[in-house]
């Protein structure tokens, strides 16, 4: 039985009800910053796959796909904004549910101001305002502001978030849909500007460059898919919590689907593969290459739309960090300040503005040694995304356990399917370790202690999570006094947990 003084509630805990479905897929949908990340990867993904990019984007949805269904049926046992921090707990013990919670968290730091210095630089672009990009005082000085109003946005209160998120991505994907439907247009029309290439159904097949590239290009596909579980991070403040966060994560997951397909084929077919690979070097900003190929003098449109994904998406990755660590704080798996919630707003202002506080330094400190250094430590990311999403994966099947073979469904959805997503990410996660030992693949080029820098900041942040956590299991002991549990048998059988993670252990 799970501690129950450690999971009470205080009274004023997070506003009930605020949002609805439909705000909670579309935050999910920015979180993954879709304009964003296809500008980032469609390059480097061409570079090692060619014409087969689209089939990599199919192939990275299966991983995202089985999670997302563990997060689905997680949240029905338990409503709890902490998710992987507080499901891996029940089901794994308090050691294990603390370095998941731990792992989100720091993804929040890690990608908060490369997404904000995203969002200025193409919004002045679109602007003409190119001499502003390259003078980085001006440029760094715009984006902390801007990490600074999004967090206060964050602290007003959910229902203004989710008001601005809903004009983001609807800008968003009009942009890109009118870029993608110009560009094929063109393809079929005859009047590119480039090496255009008749789409074809067999760009479908991941395995057609097989080797090696493929495992790459899978790695730069389940980037671009992460951020969706921002929808189940609002759980408590979500009408419906225990279904309609998880739905809204699924749905997620297959609105990116569709969306990086279809533009991936308009990419590709309308640059041809030289042309992405010689610019894969320039990472998001192949798209405002792009832009003016296909748009011409309405490339604005497109930069508009990566300045928009960006400026979203800084908004919407601030939410799963600072509600991780409110449901770490009021479990005691961190300091009691983290726990406060906002008297008026019913947010979790504390916990907020520490998240933004060190993603700024962060932003600051890494600019500092190096613009190539902040590559290196988004390319970081993925050791920590593919540790929590298959830690997850695992947590599903060990807290069902007991009912897996209770029914095809339960062993296919609950079971089996989270496992293999697991164990892809598992996969994944050995290969990038791999990959990122070696100096050479990093933007930088460098050896930090004979490592590649994002394996060296991988591996740091990792460390100092472990001592953090033995520190904190010395000084507040009572979060770790809690056991592993199993699902009870009426919340398989169509029960629900209540709000805030009271779910029953049996």
């Amino acid at each position: 039985m799970a501690n129950d003084t450690a999971d009470a509630r205080p009274p004023d805990g997070l506003k009930p009800n605020a949002i609805g479905f439909v705000d909670a897929l579309v935050i999910g949908l920015n979180a993954t910053s879709p304009a964003y990340s296809l500008a980032a990867v469609i390059g480097p993904v061409v570079a090692l796959v060619g014409i087969y990019a689209p089939g990599v984007m199919l192939a990275s949805f299966v991983p995202m796909l089985l999670i997302a269904s563990a997060f689905y049926y997680l949240n029905k046992v338990d409503q709890d904004c902490g998710t992987t921090f507080s499901w891996v707990t029940r089901a794994m013990g308090p050691w294990a549910g603390w370095l998941g919670g731990w792992a989100i968290a720091m993804t929040g730091v890690l990608v908060v101001g490369s997404l904000a210095d995203v969002a200025v630089s193409f919004a002045l672009l679109a602007f003409g305002l190119d001499s502003w990009v390259d003078n980085d005082v001006v440029r760094q000085s715009l984006t902390v502001l801007l990490i600074l109003v999004m967090t206060a946005v964050c602290v007003i209160g959910t229902e203004v978030s989710a008001k601005v998120q809903n004009v983001l991505i609807l800008a968003q994907v009009v942009c890109l849909l009118a870029f993608a439907v110009v560009a094929l247009y063109r393809v079929y029309a005859d009047t590119g500007t480039l090496d255009s290439v008749d789409p074809s159904i067999t760009w479908l097949d991941p395995f057609g460059a097989g080797g090696a590239s493929l495992t790459g290009a899978l790695l730069l596909g389940v980037f671009i898919y992460w951020g969706w579980e921002s929808a189940v991070n609002l759980t408590e403040e979500v009408e419906d919590s225990a279904t309609a966060p998880g739905k809204a994560g699924v749905w997620s997951t297959v609105i990116l689907l569709v969306t990086y397909v279809s533009v991936g084929f308009a990419v590709v077919a309308y640059a041809g593969t030289a042309f992405l690979a010689d610019n894969a070097g320039e990472e998001e900003y192949v798209f405002a290459l792009l832009a003016d190929e296909v748009m011409g003098g309405w490339d604005w449109v497109v930069l508009l739309a990566v300045s928009t994904s960006g400026l979203a998406s800084t908004q919407t990755t601030i939410i799963p960090a600072s509600r991780t660590a409110l449901s770490m704080a009021r479990r005691h798996a961190l300091p009691g300040h983290f726990g406060h919630i906002h008297p008026r707003f019913r947010t979790p202002d504390v916990s907020t503005w520490w998240v933004a506080g060190i993603a700024i330094a962060w932003y600051v400190v890494v600019n500092l040694i190096s613009e190539n250094a902040l590559f290196d430590s988004l390319t970081a990311l993925s050791l920590l995304i593919a540790f929590y999403y298959a830690l997850t994966g695992v947590a599903c099947a060990v807290y069902y356990r007991r009912h897996l073979t209770e029914s095809v469904h339960h062993f296919l959805l609950i079971g089996l399917g989270p496992l293999v997503g697991a164990g892809l990410l598992a996969w994944l996660l050995v290969e990038s370790v791999s990959d990122m030992a070696d100096p050479a693949n990093s933007y930088s080029g460098v050896s930090w202690f004979g490592l590649g820098p994002p394996l060296v900041i991988g591996i740091g942040i990792a460390l100092t999570g472990v001592v953090l956590m033995v520190v904190l299991r010395l000084v507040t002991p009572a979060f770790w006094s809690e056991r592993p549990g199993v699902a009870d048998p009426d919340l398989v059988h169509g029960g629900h947990g209540t709000n805030g993670g009271h779910g029953k252990e049996s």
